[in-house]
């Protein structure tokens, strides 16, 4: 074997690497789309996945074509509720977040004795910032 033959040896590895790990990632985000959507029922779902089993590459085009605009819609979808659920947490940690709400609780605890005015003073312009 002389390195000609060698390289182009490489190439295709590589290239059968790429396409082979490229297949493989579009199996799994149709398989992924399959149980995510809610409109299919599980009859359905089990047929997809049958033939996903037994006729895999045809069965990934097929899927993708016909379901391929409603599979980048759930996938936005659940994003997006993603993204909502990691705000409502972050805003959960951080505390009320309204200033009406932080200044009335700082007046309940002037009003308590627990902090002095110029506390209050200090947790009021704080809130309004």
């Amino acid at each position: 074997m002389n390195f000609l033959e060698a390289t182009w040896d490489i190439i295709w590895f590589f290239f059968w690497t790429f396409a082979f790990i490229a297949y493989l990632m579009v199996l799994f985000s149709i398989i992924g789309d399959i149980f995510r959507d809610s409109t299919l029922n599980g009859w359905a779902k089990a047929a997809w996945m049958l033939f996903l089993v037994f006729v895999p590459f045809l069965t990934s085009l097929v899927y993708l074509i016909a379901r391929g605009k409603g599979m980048a819609e759930r996938q936005m979808r659940a994003a997006q509720q993603n993204q909502a659920a990691t705000e409502q947490y972050v805003r959960s940690l951080a505390g009320s977040g309204s200033s009406a709400e932080e200044i009335t609780k700082a007046k309940a605890l002037l009003d308590s004795g627990t902090i002095t005015a110029d506390e209050y003073a200090a947790l009021k312009a704080k809130a309004l910032r």
